[in-house]
Order: C-alpha cells, then sequence, then structure tokens
C-alpha cells in the first residue's frame, strides 16, 4: 500500500500548523487506498545541518540523520504543511530536507500553506527545493489564509471550501507517487 508522510513544517510554541496537519491527517485518513502518517518535525530535533559530507553522498554519520533518513525512505509522498515566514518555508522544516537527498527522490509532494497569503509563497519556495530533490510536486495546492481560516489568527476553522482542494491534492499526490514507484525500485542485478 502507498505510505504518504505528512510533515508538519513547525515547531515553534502554540503553532498553528498542528491545527492544520491534523485536520489533513483526519481528512486523508478517511482513504482506504493509501497510509498516512504524521510527522512532527518536534520528534526530529535536528540541529542546523551538522553532517560532515553532503546529503548526496548519502554516507550520513549522526544517530540524529540516521533515524530520520529511516523515516523518510519509509514514504512513497509526502504533505508537507508550512507556515510563511518572510517569503519563505520555515527555518526548521528547510533544515530538515536539506538533512537528506536520495531518501526524496522520485516521491511525490503536495503542499498544505498557511499565512497572510495563504502562504503561496512558501510553497512556491518549496517548488524550487523539491525540483532539485528530484521530487515531483503536484500542481494542487491548499492555501489557508490567517485572515479567514483562523479566528483570531489562531484558532483553525477552515472553510467547507478547502475539503474539494485537499482530496485533489491527495488524489495527485497518491497518483504521482504510485506512478513514481518504478523509478524508486532498485536496479535489477542479472547474471552473467
Amino acid at each position: 500500500m502507498t505510505r504518504i508522510g505528512i510533515i508538519l513544517g513547525s515547531t515553534r510554541p502554540n503553532r498553528n500548523g498542528e491545527q492544520v496537519a491534523r485536520w489533513v491527517y483526519d481528512i486523508a485518513s478517511r482513504r482506504s487506498d493509501t497510509e498516512f502518517e504524521l510527522i512532527d518535525l518536534r520528534d526530529y530535533p535536528l540541529p542546523h545541518l551538522d553532517e560532515p559530507l553532503p546529503p548526496s553522498m548519502g554516507q550520513y554519520h549522526n544517530e540524529h540523520t540516521k533515524a530520520w533518513a529511516d523515516k523518510i525512505a519509509s514514504f512513497d509522498g509526502f504533505v508537507m504543511v508550512t507556515p510563511e515566514y518572510n517569503h519563505g518555508t520555515s527555518g526548521v522544516l528547510k533544515n530538515a530536507i536539506d538533512y537528506l537527498y536520495a531518501e526524496w527522490n522520485n516521491k511525490a509532494v503536495g503542499f498544505v500553506s498557511y499565512g497572510a497569503v495563504g502562504g503561496a509563497r512558501a510553497a512556491e519556495h518549496l517548488r524550487l527545493v523539491a525540483a532539485e530533490l528530484q521530487m515531483a510536486d503536484v500542481r494542487q495546492q491548499v492555501a489557508l489564509s490567517l485572515l479567514t481560516e483562523f479566528e483570531n489568527f489562531s484558532v483553525f476553522k477552515p472553510g467547507d471550501y478547502n475539503l474539494a482542494a485537499l482530496d485533489t491534492l491527495l488524489d495527485q499526490v497518491i497518483a504521482w507517487s504510485t506512478a513514481l514507484a518504478p523509478l524508486r525500485q532498485p536496479a535489477a542485478t542479472t547474471a552473467a
């Protein structure tokens, strides 16, 4: 069964992202065609990138990196829940992404963003990063405005109209994750 990780891209105290990520997970978990797991970056306290070699070499030295790599490698695709800070994604999410390389390759990714303008610029930032990691970013995005989807900018109350966008995003992530599966398989060895 296809496995999709929902990454909660904020670790701030009183973060709005936790409510958003739980909403995504609750909606996604109603599906029977895919297994979903919520990945909270608080559970993976990664210091600023501290590996001595580039992630593209795949030679991880630190135990925290190895644990993170094992977790990410176990998924076929991702939904990243990102805030928008200063026209970009959160530093903690970017750092977590930068730790790895091959574990992201040939996997689909969709974005659920939130912020003053729905987090649109954070998602655009992540699309550039995903391209470099050989990820297939899906077209559909769920962009949640702090002005309309959060009471007092802190209590998440999504409008029902967001459900169709989220369902489409999940459909696309699952379809692309499935389509990319052959690229994630190790090359078959043949006997001479």
